[in-house]
């Protein structure tokens, strides 16, 4: 037998012609320097673009604005002071209660000093030191009320003793006061955008509130700060650690590609366009209008993987072809021919895995897609064209060609001798023998992934920010508010709809309570509140406090009369609307879910002329509707990425059989991240819910590769074995090269002190590490029973002309 891969093409390069190759091909190689001074040219000027990046987030990108109830919050947001984005500061007294002089006046200032902090909702904020904390009594005059902090405080006795008699009747305890009086709250709604029309700038708000923090505990204080903000600085406040594992994983790459290739120079270009392409990237984020945010961060980290992956290959063509001699310009004609078009649809297929994203209606997603598709786009100039137009003029040392000689000669031997090793032990799952064992443990791992990700929850799985560590310092703020207000920060609240000046009639009052006293036994729902309530509390104070008139009483002008002195909060001004809230004591899946269920089946039994129960709003209501859009999303955004690149494969292959081959592998990682994702407690929600995805476009790459040389050997008659053999020295080499070099690159995020990117790492890792494992095993396996030589062995024998896989 010839060996499938000639080792001396010196005729060849004899009789190049520079006007062979697709129009394509002669274009750029024609014109190399040209090309080279465009790119040159570009990368200058997106690179000071790139300078012009901005770091933010934005509250309103990360939920769903179109959905039925975010679409209801927003339509009576002006009448929902404080239940939307908001940040809660919890100032304790580690030497005693709150009713202390010294910390009240501390508490004070930092009230004030919060107040002045740009983006803050000023009317609604919150604390002991604002006006609309206000206390209400029944005297023998009647009643009674004014804020919290008298009029006449003056920090003596009488005047505390005066506090904690207010705190005690104005029903804050638990909400701004803690249960056991050692700590306040200063609630902080925040504005969209602040006085000039900018939009909020959660890095400066993280930072004002951490400077405050360290400038009043060292006052003698003790501050907690949680809320959406927060996590977001925190999360853009660790982006220098962040950094450095992407420098890690970038350095674990090229050095594993330098001990592949043994030649500085060609790593070096590959590194290099790669890293070109995230300059493109984040230079044209600006260019457009766009920001990354926190939960994009790990793009243009994966467009460099990405990048690698391609770069790798054709610099691996390149070096094989300057081993058999060929002058490295021809070299890099020939990689481009072969591979060109299978890097092109890898990276559209990629693309479209971006792409469908934009189908999810969250905006942060959205623009996600938009980034990592723009740094795909990117590569196809980057790593498909520049890359091999730069290794034409370097080239490759001659040692690495040399080596590559070496390993090709021992790579494919001719008959007669035996072949051991790796590589042939992947060869050998081409045989029967092997090959259905592989699928029936596929088939195994398949079904026992399905039956574990049926068990994958949509939204949080834990209490506090997931997307950081338990022991970091915002999950602790959440563990102490929780633990000392009886409630977390999570508030889902229900807008009852009424007539204008219906709110408070006997009928639409009895209807609230009723709702109230189911929210009340929901598992997770640790207290309510509502016009309703308040009723029952004023009525029985009027009463002496008997509780037999803990009861709503037929008498309208008593409801009236009640509501006419209640606090806005929980109505608006033309008594149209008014809200039952309910604290939970976590925002975790299953208590939201619970929460929506009871709430929905309420509203179809209870919703009139009279009254209409809207979900949902507040901050665990938001993020209720999250969840439903991203469980809606979830599969509908599996199915189209799977369809996209099943069209793409099949658009290149021309062969169902092809395209079964090419996408079963990726299935089947599919299924297993998922079930990985339930053994490690993730939740599929905004974060997440984007590499799910990308693991498919990804993935594609790497049986691209492989199936197209090995069906450009079977067209010319070659066996599947042989087919297989020459696959797995011309490209199969590199895919288990980078998909080792960025699992292990992915791997190290583990160690991040931020849990999304170690979260993501893990996935990441898991997809990388799968992904070449069922291109390398599953798919030559898959290929015994659909794959077969396109050309009779007869007519084979009958050609005496061997040639380059998928002819140069």
């Amino acid at each position: 037998m010839k060996p499938p891969i000639p080792l001396d093409v010196s005729e060849q390069t004899m009789t190049f012609d520079r006007r062979s190759g697709s129009i394509v091909e002669r274009a750029l190689f024609n014109h190399r320097l040209l090309v080279l001074a465009l790119c040159a040219l570009v990368t200058l000027v997106l690179g000071w673009q790139a300078t012009r990046l901005q770091l933010n987030a934005s509250y309103e990108k990360t939920i769903p604005t179109s959905h039925p109830y975010i679409a209801n919050w927003l339509a009576h947001q002006g009448d929902l002071k404080g239940l939307g984005n908001a940040v809660r500061v919890a100032v304790a007294n580690p030497k005693g209660d709150i009713y202390d002089a010294d910390y009240l006046e501390t508490l004070k200032q930092l009230n004030d000093r919060v107040f002045l902090i740009p983006g803050v909702d000023r009317a609604a904020m919150k604390s002991l030191w604002t006006p609309n904390v206000r206390w209400t009594g029944v005297t023998e005059e009647g009643l009674e009320g004014g804020p919290v902090i008298p009029d006449d405080y003056d920090g003596q006795a009488s005047s505390l003793q005066q506090l904690r008699t207010n705190v005690q009747r104005s029903g804050e305890i638990g909400q701004i006061v803690a249960l056991d009086g050692r700590s306040s709250v200063i609630f902080v709604p925040l504005l969209a955008r602040d006085a000039q029309g900018q939009s909020l700038d959660y890095v400066a708000l993280s930072n004002a509130l951490e400077s405050l923090r360290t400038e009043f505990e060292g006052k003698g204080v003790e501050i907690h700060i949680t809320g959406f903000a927060k996590i977001v600085g925190d999360l853009i406040g660790g982006l220098r650690q962040v950094l450095v594992f992407f420098a890690v994983a970038i350095a674990i790459a090229a050095a594993m590609v330098l001990a592949y290739t043994h030649c500085v120079r060609s790593t070096a270009l590959v590194v290099l366009s790669s890293l070109i392409a995230v300059v493109w990237q984040l230079g044209l984020l600006p260019t457009l209008g766009y920001a990354l945010d926190p939960y994009s961060m790990l793009v243009p980290f994966l467009v460099f993987a990405i990048g690698m992956s391609h770069g790798a290959q054709k610099m691996n063509g390149i070096m094989q072809d300057i081993g058999r001699g060929v002058p490295k310009w021809i070299a890099a004609r020939y990689t481009f021919r072969r591979l060109f078009l299978a890097g092109l649809t890898a990276l559209v297929a990629d693309a479209v895995g971006f792409a469908v994203l934009l189908a999810i209606d969250i905006r942060v997603i959205q623009e996600l897609a938009i980034a990592a598709s723009i740094g795909v786009a990117a590569l196809i100039f980057t790593n498909l064209i520049v890359l091999p137009i730069l290794l034409s003029y370097t080239g490759v040392s001659a040692k690495a060609a040399q080596r590559s000689l070496r390993g090709e000669k021992a790579f494919i031997q001719a008959d007669g001798h035996e072949r051991s090793g790796l590589w042939h032990t992947l060869e050998r799952f081409t045989e029967r023998r092997w090959a259905l064992p592989t699928l029936l443990v596929a088939a195994v791992l398949g079904v026992a992934g399905w039956a574990t990700s049926r068990h994958l929850a949509i939204g949080d799985l834990d209490p506090g920010a997931p997307e950081l560590r338990a022991d970091s310092r915002y999950n602790r703020d959440v563990a102490y508010v929780n633990a000392h207000y009886g409630a977390s920060s999570d508030v889902f609240a229900v807008m009852v709809q009424t007539p204008d000046g219906g709110c408070a009639s006997y009928d639409t009052l009895m209807r609230v309570d009723a709702l109230e006293a189911q929210l009340q036994q929901i598992p997770g729902v640790e207290s309510t509140n509502s016009l309703a309530r308040l009723n029952r509390l004023v009525l029985s104070g009027l009463n002496e406090g008997h509780p037999r008139w803990y009861e709503l009483i037929p008498n309208q002008a008593m409801l009236n009369m009640v509501t006419g002195n209640a606090p806005r909060g929980l109505y608006n001004d033309t008594c149209s609307l008014l809200t039952v809230t309910a604290f939970l004591q976590d925002h975790k899946a299953a208590t939201l879910t619970g929460v929506v269920d009871a709430v929905r089946a309420f509203a179809a039994d209870n919703d009139s002329d009279k009254a209409r129960f809207l979900l949902a709003a507040g901050s665990a209501g938001v993020e209720a509707a999250t969840n439903i859009v991203v469980r809606d999303a979830w599969q509908r955004m599996l199915l189209l990425v799977y369809a996209a690149v099943v069209a793409l494969a099949f658009i290149t292959f021309r062969s169902w059989r092809a395209v079964v081959v090419a996408v079963l592998p990726l299935v089947l990682t599919s299924v297993l991240a998922e079930a990985l994702m339930v053994a490690l407690g993730m939740g599929v929600k905004v974060a997440t819910l984007p590499v799910i995805a990308l693991g498919v476009g990804i993935g594609v790459d790497y049986a691209l590769y492989i199936l197209s040389v090995m069906l450009g050997e079977l067209r010319r008659g070659a066996t599947l074995s042989e087919s297989y053999r020459v696959a797995l020295h011309f490209t199969g080499r590199v895919v288990l090269l980078t998909g080792l070099t960025l699992s292990v690159g992915v791997v190290t995020w583990v160690a991040s002190p931020i849990k999304f990117q170690a979260d993501m790492g893990l996935l990441l890792g898991f997809m990388f590490l799968w992904n070449m494992l069922g291109a390398l095993l599953l798919l030559p396996a898959l290929s015994h029973w659909l794959l077969r030589p396109l050309v009779q062995p007869e007519a084979r024998a009958a050609s005496a002309v061997p040639a380059v896989p998928a002819s140069a």
